[in-house]
């Protein structure tokens, strides 16, 4: 039997639809769509995770978000603070953001990826404050059924977030 019946969508946040929790310096946004089709599949949400965040980056926590049965692929963007920086010494990153309106602009990516591929679950994570050499200063992950789908979404991905999103980056 086909039905199409719109799933809800819960959003982990006291209002709207991002919080930022203070005692973990971590700003947390979670948006999902619904999942329509036979009801003899598994049902799934689609999922786009935004999290901005002083604490350090886990590759592993951010690619199990975005894990689905659904899915054969789940594509990674990690981008990490390099020792060097235009032939000078790095020891570290500062990373500072206008967080509505980073949040607001990774949304615009991830509905824009979602019009481009047919992927399901998008996560992406960037580190705030200091970033010493070898972390984690963003995590992209996306799963989609095949893998070209979440390869090109995830280049798309980073590329247009650095290109729009107000996220700043000191040298230090």
């Amino acid at each position: 039997m086909n039905t199409t019946t719109p799933s809800l969508c819960q959003i982990k946040s006291n209002h709207a639809s991002h919080a930022w929790n203070k005692k973990k310096r971590n700003f947390l946004s979670e948006e999902c769509e619904p999942l329509r089709g036979d009801m003899d599949e598994v049902e799934e949400k689609s999922k786009d995770i935004i999290n901005f965040t002083a604490e350090k980056l886990s590759v592993d926590e951010v690619s199990q978000l975005v894990i689905s049965p659904l899915c054969g692929a789940i594509s990674l963007f990690v981008g990490t603070t390099r020792n060097n920086f235009e032939g000078k010494k790095v020891i570290s990153l500062e990373y500072e953001a206008y967080l509505p309106m980073a949040d607001n602009e990774v949304r615009k990516i991830c509905s824009d990826i979602r019009q481009k591929w047919p992927v399901k679950h998008i996560a992406v994570f960037h580190r705030l404050g200091l970033v010493p050499v070898s972390e984690a200063s963003v995590i992209i992950a996306v799963s989609s059924a095949h893998r070209a789908a979440s390869l090109e979404a995830v280049t798309y991905a980073i590329d247009t977030l650095k290109a729009k999103v107000p996220i700043w980056k000191k040298v230090s």
